[in-house]
C-alpha cells in the first residue's frame, strides 16, 4: 500500500453488511478517502443518495474526485451526525456505516504528529483547525490525567512511569515532537511485547483523548438509531477494544427487550419491543487481507437492523 493511499478495511463485508437498495439513502460517517463511499455508489441505482462525513479537511478535499450527482460531503465530527443530516435534507436513512480509528493518509503524513515511525510535530487532531495539539495537552495537564489517559485508553501498565518521564521532560523543555515522546516512552517501559515499539500504546492513548474519540462513538449512536428507518442497516466497524465493547453494548441493549420489574401483570402485546435485531457475529479480517494489510489486524464488524416500532 502506498504512502497516502488508504485500503478500507471489510470494504465489501460491510458494504454488503449495509444491504444497500437501488434506491436507498445511505450514510458514511467516516468517508476517509472514499473507499467504502464509492461502493455503496456503485450499488447505487440512480435515485439513490449518498451523504458523506468527515472531520478531516484532507479527506473532505480528497472527496472532490467523486463526481456524482447522488453523492454529497460535509465537513464535520460524526457526533453532529443528527444536525448535518438534517441540514442536509436527510430525514431518515437506509444505512449508516462508521469506520473508525485513523486513516492510513493521517498515519503517512509526517506532518500530523500520528506516528512515531517518523519526527514531527506531536499534532494527533483529526481535524487540525480545531482544539488542541497532543504537545499542548502534554505541557500542561497534570500528571495524574497523563497516566489515566495512557492507562485507561493505551491500556499501557507502564502508565504512571510514562507520565512521571513526561512531566519531567517537560520541567526542562516542552516535549514539541513524535520522536521527543517515543523516546521518552522508551526509557520509561522496562519490557515491550515482541515485534511492538514502546511507543505504541502511548500514542494511540494520547491520539484517541486529543480526538475525543470514544466520547464522539458513545454520542453519535444513539443519533444513528434514530436516523434509521425500519429494516435500515447500522455497520460499524472499530479497531480498538474500548471501542468494540461500546459498540457491542449498545447493540445489544438495544436488541433485548427492556426488562420489567417480575410478575407485573402486563400483557404480551404491552411489552416494550427490541429496537434493534443483530445480524449475524462479528466479522474480522480474513488472514490474506490482514497479510495484504496489517492495519486490519485488530478490525472486528457488527451489523444491526433497526426493527418496527409497535403499533
Amino acid at each position: 500500500m502506498s504512502e497516502g493511499s488508504h485500503a478500507a478495511v471489510l470494504l465489501e463485508e460491510a458494504v454488503d453488511g449495509l444491504n444497500v437498495r437501488a434506491d436507498g439513502i445511505y450514510v458514511d460517517c467516516t468517508f476517509g478517502r472514499g473507499g467504502h463511499s464509492r461502493l455503496i455508489l456503485a450499488r447505487l441505482g440512480r435515485r439513490g443518495r449518498l451523504i458523506a462525513l468527515d472531520r478531516d479537511p484532507q479527506a473532505v478535499a480528497a472527496a472532490g474526485e467523486i463526481a456524482d450527482a447522488r453523492f454529497r460531503m460535509l465537513h464535520g465530527r460524526f457526533s453532529r451526525l443528527a444536525e448535518l443530516a438534517a441540514g442536509a435534507g436527510v430525514a431518515q436513512a437506509d444505512g449508516i456505516l462508521l469506520d473508525l480509528g485513523v486513516s492510513s493518509p493521517q498515519l503517512d503524513d509526517a506532518g500530523r504528529g500520528f506516528s512515531f515511525r517518523v519526527d514531527a510535530p506531536l499534532d494527533m487532531r483529526m481535524d487540525p483547525g480545531t482544539g488542541p495539539t497532543a504537545a499542548d495537552w502534554l505541557a500542561t495537564a497534570p500528571e495524574r490525567e497523563i497516566r489515566e489517559v495512557i492507562r485507561n485508553y493505551g491500556e499501557e501498565r507502564f502508565a504512571k512511569q510514562i507520565a512521571a518521564a513526561v512531566v519531567a521532560a517537560r520541567a526542562r523543555r516542552p516535549v514539541g515532537t513524535t520522536r521527543e515522546l517515543a523516546a521518552l516512552v522508551a526509557k520509561a517501559v522496562p519490557t515491550r511485547e515482541p515485534r511492538q515499539d514502546p511507543a505504541t500504546r502511548t500514542f494511540q492513548a494520547v491520539r484517541i483523548h486529543i480526538n475525543q474519540e470514544l466520547e464522539e462513538l458513545s454520542l453519535v449512536l444513539p443519533q444513528c438509531l434514530e436516523l434509521l428507518r425500519p429494516a435500515g442497516r447500522l455497520v460499524v466497524v472499530s479497531f480498538h477494544s474500548l471501542e468494540d465493547r461500546i459498540v457491542k453494548r449498545f447493540l445489544r441493549s438495544h436488541a433485548v427487550a427492556d426488562r420489567l420489574p417480575p410478575r407485573l401483570p402486563v400483557r404480551a402485546r404491552e411489552l416494550p419491543r427490541p429496537r434493534l435485531r443483530l445480524i449475524g457475529r462479528a466479522v474480522k479480517p480474513s488472514a490474506a487481507e490482514i497479510a495484504a494489510n496489517p492495519r486490519a489486524r485488530s478490525a472486528v464488524m457488527r451489523v444491526a437492523e433497526k426493527l418496527e416500532a409497535a403499533s
